[in-house]
């Protein structure tokens, strides 16, 4: 039987599982960071991890701060320039999985990094999209990882930072995209899958003590799930030992930074 786990701990492990060893993937910083790495330090050994700022394969002992981080170098098994990453490995169909967060999301797993309010005179202006809208258009598919919350979760976002499946249905594949888009969007609570025919993300499995009830009062649209839908299996100790283990080393090197 595994330790009491944190709702954090059980995201971040859940969204490690869906990785496999096979995978190139292109890996966001924060939450898709520690995923990611928790995959290739317990099932997933020879996961290829790629970040923007042109490290492939690496293989942090520590989790970086932003994409510049040093040891994200110094891991790596080569660093190539930001253009090559971007043209050659991204928009050459060359990554097959890209791992994403946002501020904000909406049923059709669309994102938003950008603003907050309106465009021209926002509430918040936020980091930006980064090389995230072409992560999201380019990879084969594109798993995301967020905490679940009215705030997050909207019914209609303020800006369109990373494509989704647009306006649900085959709005993809209408502006010639060949990706498949969101596959699995990872939360605190459950975990969401595209519906086959409308794209609109659906709950597919739900995390242990988890309600249905809770799931809708965090989520800012009429929240759909699935006809058989699972319970997450909980966290293994192995799992969250090495998690555990991994921000521990992590605090240790950057303090207060982490």
């Amino acid at each position: 039987m595994a330790d009491a786990y944190t709702s954090n701990e059980m995201m971040t492990i859940a969204a490690a599982r869906a990785m496999r060893n096979e995978d190139v993937c292109f890996v966001g910083i924060g939450m898709p960071s520690a995923a990611s790495n928790l995959a290739r330090l317990t099932h997933a050994p020879d996961i290829t991890l790629i970040y923007e700022s042109g490290t492939i394969a690496t293989k942090p002992d520590v989790l970086p701060l932003s994409i510049g981080d040093s040891e994200l170098c110094e891991t790596a098994l080569t660093t190539v320039s930001v253009p090559e990453m971007f043209r050659y490995w991204l928009q050459g169909g060359r990554i097959t999985v890209g791992f994403l967060g946002g501020a904000q999301i909406d049923k059709f797993a669309n994102l938003n990094t950008t603003v907050i309010g309106p465009y021209d005179k926002p509430k918040v202006r936020l980091p930006g999209g980064g090389g995230a809208p072409e992560i999201a258009t380019s990879c084969g598919e594109i798993f995301i990882i967020m905490a679940q919350g009215k705030r997050s979760f909207v019914d209609k976002l303020d800006f369109i930072t990373s494509l989704g499946h647009g306006e649900g249905g085959d709005h993809r594949a209408r502006l010639g995209l060949k990706t498949k888009g969101p596959t699995k969007l990872v939360t605190d609570l459950c975990i969401f899958q595209p519906d086959p025919v409308t794209r609109e993300m659906i709950v597919t499995s739900i995390h242990p003590g988890v309600t249905r009830e809770k799931i809708q009062e965090n989520t800012g649209w009429p929240v759909r799930f699935a006809d058989k839908v699972a319970e997450t299996p909980t966290p293994t100790a192995k799992e969250l030992e090495t998690l555990r283990a991994l921000h521990a080393r992590t605090a240790a090197a950057h303090g207060k930074a982490a």
